[in-house]
């Protein structure tokens, strides 16, 4: 699972709450990718994730002497990371996000046909990674703030209910009904029409190429998610398992496939600010 991969080991952060500089910066290196990821998930956009993560890697720097231990380290960081994003103003792709209803429709006005791509000197199979990537996050846009963070963190990093609701700071009960309508909701929105999630439906992300472009979405010379020219290869046979998954398994499988989102900035740099020489 991917709350495992947080790094950063037990001596190190006991040492950074004994005031150990290098200890410090070997914890704040460790967990920035994780709070980059959870970002990006939460907000769609890789620039908007890129703000918040630095705002939240900030509280665990300077609030790393409140971890008291009673709960693994990791659980401690996604807790002051998910609290951070549920509290920052709302970002202008959650200001402008569709209800289910208004996605669906959208959807349903498929191109007809692929336009040819406007860049051939950007490989097609990059541009349908991009769209299906940010496409696939735009549908968890849909679900309120509280919704979204229970499923990015039961459906796609698929914590167990127990840690999951402690990072949320609700009861197990109230995050199993909780997961379960964000659950509900997104799968019932893929199985209506998405492609990925059933290849009997009309969408197709290829055909979705020279709209997105068109209106911005998609910029050909400066992909954000698709950073992969292999793993774009080699989605079509992951596919294929993830279609073999019953259908409640199946959204949360297309989520875990997303490559890697690339950071805008140097987050390593920005690291390196908060521990100036």
């Amino acid at each position: 699972m991917e709350h495992t991969r947080m790094g950063g080991t037990a001596e190190d952060v006991a040492a950074a709450v004994g005031g150990d500089r290098a200890a410090l910066e070997r914890v704040a290196r460790a967990v920035q990718p994780e709070v980059f990821r959870l970002a990006v998930r939460f907000f769609g956009d890789p620039r908007d994730a890129e703000d918040a993560a630095q705002e939240a890697l900030i509280q665990v720097v300077t609030r790393l002497d409140r971890f008291r231990a009673e709960s693994a380290f990791a659980t401690w960081v996604y807790r002051v990371a998910t609290n951070k994003f549920l509290s920052i103003a709302r970002t202008r792709g959650e200001r402008q996000a569709l209800s289910f209803t208004d996605f669906e429709a959208e959807l349903s006005r498929l191109p007809q046909s692929p336009l040819a791509t406007p860049h051939p000197d950007v490989e097609e199979r990059l541009l349908i990674e991009e769209v299906k990537v940010g496409c696939t996050l735009a549908m968890l846009l849909c679900l309120d703030r509280e919704h979204r963070m229970t499923y990015i963190l039961g459906e796609i990093m698929e914590l167990d209910h127990a840690t999951a609701a402690e990072i949320l700071d609700i009861t197990s009960a109230a995050y199993r009904k909780r997961l379960q309508r964000a659950r509900e909701r997104i799968t019932n929105l893929m199985r209506a029409r998405c492609g990925l999630f059933d290849k009997a439906n009309a969408c197709r992300c290829r055909k979705w190429v020279a709209t997105a472009v068109g209106r911005g979405c998609v910029d050909p010379h400066d992909l954000v998610f698709a950073t992969s020219a292999r793993q774009a290869r080699e989605f079509p046979e992951v596919l294929t398992e993830i279609r073999r998954l019953e259908h409640a398994e199946r959204a949360g499988a297309i989520y875990r496939s997303h490559p890697e989102a690339r950071s805008h900035v140097d987050l390593g740099g920005f690291v390196d600010s908060l521990f100036p020489a």
